[in-house]
């Protein structure tokens, strides 16, 4: 009896020192030069950028929050943090860098290929996470 006390008491400690682990942080993630270098195709303007809003409001706030910063209420329950648009590093990277990410996904990231079908609304989101500065 005194040995399965024991084991429920370890496995007890274990995951509460679990829950107050740091997130890990997120390892670089490589983009092809072949999207680094792509151009978007959808302008960017009052229309498409409306669309794009809605999109993220279905399938990123979660995450990613309404202002983009990376505090959306299903961020806690990610093993990895999830990505703040609002910072300089996530700007500076190329429209295409941005559709690769969202289209291929990683880790708790998921792909938003098959969900978001037509590439063009992709776009339309890229265009929508650039005016979260």
């Amino acid at each position: 009896m005194k040995k399965y006390i024991s084991i429920v008491f370890a496995v007890m400690f274990i995951t509460v020192l679990m829950a107050f682990a740091p997130k890990t942080k997120n390892d670089p993630w490589p983009v092809p030069d072949k999207y680094k270098n792509m151009a978007n195709p959808v302008k960017s303007d009052a229309a498409t950028i409306a669309s794009g809003k809605a999109l993220y409001s279905q399938h990123c706030k979660s995450c990613h929050g309404t202002k983009g910063k990376g505090d959306g209420p299903k961020a806690a329950q990610l093993d990895t943090e999830s990505g703040d648009f609002t910072k300089a590093d996530f700007q500076k990277q190329t429209d295409g860098a941005l559709f690769y990410k969202t289209s291929e996904g990683r880790k708790d990231m998921p792909s938003f290929k098959k969900k978001i079908a037509d590439q063009n609304d992709i776009w339309a989101l890229v265009n929508f996470m650039r005016t979260l500065k």
